[in-house]
């Protein structure tokens, strides 16, 4: 590897009104480097790297690349440089397909560089991470967004790719080809700054992590010299606990669906089939599965934004809810938390305050009569803020404002907090850091040990075996019988999402009828 660095940062500093997102930051990545950039939510790590892809313009300080000075004023110059990123907040349009999504983000060059639909389906099915040239984005899960722009950016072939929780919604299995071809792109020079807060992964595949607190540098190290735990307390400068899964024995049945089928609205989307679940009090069930399995229409028919066929087809305390909407099941006890941040679980250019009343107007005093209250809602938006330490400017603040992890932990902690017989939760650690993952993973074992019923759908293997007492795999939109979280183990779960599930059932059956002693 050359001494020379690829980028250099040297005394960098951006600000915004009454915050300083940095402050004088200072660091190398080496030529072939697979460099870390940790922080918890709000540590300014992504105006840092929004500073080196040119979206933003640092205040003071200088950036070098290649030896040269590096001063991207928009995304294209950085690009021309042969600077990739793949966001966490994807820049996709929804009415057009992958390949029309891809040409986009692609200079006209690249663009006319031989056949790019081929080439598309190549690199994608390379990468592991297969997309279909002629689908609609507006029909792709979240998962499925992420994947189209790890494989627009790779098109490029870039000298420093800029990857910010690019495995958030992997398999273990796809994590690991993931791995491969990072460790292969380094070997061949390219250079890969790379954001997450899967500390295990970090130490894995990074030999070098910058820390970032508070807008600050506070230290740098070889993450494979650290523990997972040494890295978090690093990030938030305070010892990390925890939370121990300890809950009482499951009570009575809180909700129960049962041969529930439902066809997808999307061309591309995936029909449930036969889906049924039992949910006891004290119970946390976790629902794996891999991107577009079915995990959203799962999520709609739950939420009420699609009636089941039959109402008895779901049940909340054994109260027949299939054809009630979700105003209805917010009424009867239930809270939800879908996977989008911006635009489902919150409007973005509402205040904080104004987002509580989406869900929580009737549950928590927030309006009545139709009348709002701002004082109630200011007050309960800032206690979400306070108990689960949302770093925002204030109540004021617009949803958009704030960081992907901050806007998480305010949308979890106004479900929570309205204390639901039933949380229905998707990603509800998405993007955030150790220990707000911690704080949140908490207060849903708090919530199920005060007697509700979670469900927890997420492609977070560790999440789910952290937090879950029985886990189910969901593929092809059938939902596989759960097993206590003690008899699984990541490398099964990571089998049957992979879309061998009903392999894995199969063998499973064969395996107890086996068993079963001959009748003679």
């Amino acid at each position: 590897m050359s001494e020379s660095p690829i980028l250099k940062l040297e005394n960098v500093t951006k600000t915004f009104p009454g915050v300083i997102a940095n402050e004088n930051v200072s660091f190398t990545v080496g030529r072939g480097e697979i460099h870390a950039l940790l922080g918890e939510n709000g540590a300014g790590k992504s105006t840092l790297v929004k500073m080196i892809y040119g979206i933003q313009k640092p205040d003071s300080g200088e950036m070098t690349l290649m030896g040269e000075p590096f001063s991207p004023s928009k995304p294209s110059e950085a690009r021309a440089k042969g600077v990739g990123m793949v966001f966490q907040h994807f820049c996709l349009f929804e009415a057009l397909t992958v390949y029309e999504n891809i040409s986009l983000g692609l200079s006209a060059a690249e663009a006319k560089n031989g056949d790019l639909r081929k080439r598309i389906v190549e690199v994608s099915t390379a990468y592991g991470l297969k997309v279909a040239p002629s689908q609609l984005v507006g029909t792709l899960s979240v998962g499925e967004r992420q994947r189209i722009e790890i494989v627009r950016c790779l098109l490029s072939e870039p000298k420093l790719l800029i990857m910010d929780e690019p495995t958030s919604v992997l398999t273990p299995q796809e994590v690991s080809v993931l791995f491969q071809t990072l460790r292969r792109l380094a070997a061949e020079g390219c250079s890969i700054l790379y954001i997450s807060h899967k500390l295990d992964e970090i130490r894995a595949l990074c030999s070098k992590a910058t820390v970032l607190r508070g807008g600050k540098l506070v230290g740098s190290c070889d993450p494979r010299q650290e523990t997972a735990k040494s890295l978090a307390e690093m990030m938030i400068g305070a010892t990390l606990n925890k939370p121990v899964r300890e809950l009482p024995e499951p009570g009575e049945i809180r909700l129960k669906v049962q041969d529930l089928s439902l066809d997808s609205e999307e061309q591309f989307g995936v029909d449930l089939e036969n889906v049924s679940m039992v949910v006891r009090a004290g119970e946390i069930l976790g629902v794996a599965g891999v991107a577009g399995n079915g995990q959203t229409e799962l999520m709609e028919a739950l939420i009420g934004e699609r009636p089941c066929r039959f109402a008895r087809q779901i049940q909340l305390d054994g109260a027949d809810i299939g054809l009630a909407g979700p105003r209805e099941r917010r009424a009867a006890g239930m809270c939800f938390a879908p996977e989008e941040r911006l635009g489902h679980a919150a409007v973005p250019g509402m205040a904080l305050w104004e987002n509580t009343l989406l869900s929580a107007g009737k549950t928590n005093d927030l309006a009545r009569g139709g009348l709002i209250s701002p004082g109630n809602a200011n007050r309960f938006a800032s206690q979400v803020v306070a108990d689960l330490k949302v770093k925002t400017a204030s109540v004021k603040s617009a949803a958009r404002s704030l960081s992907g992890g901050n806007l998480q932990k305010f949308i979890m902690g106004r479900e929570i907090m309205q204390a639901p017989k039933v949380l229905v939760a998707s990603q509800p650690t998405w993007g955030v850091d150790a220990g707000a993952a911690a704080a949140i993973h908490k207060i849903l074992l708090d919530l199920a040990g005060a007697g509700a019923a979670v469900v927890i759908i997420s492609q977070d293997l560790d999440e789910l075996f952290t937090i879950s007492t029985r886990i189910s795999v969901i593929a092809g939109g059938y939902l596989f019988p759960s097993q206590p979280t003690e008899e699984l183990t990541v490398e099964k779960l990571g089998v049957a999402m992979g879309g061998r599930a009903k392999e894995v059932e199969a063998t499973r059956a064969a395996d107890a009828a086996a068993a079963e002693p001959a009748h003679v």
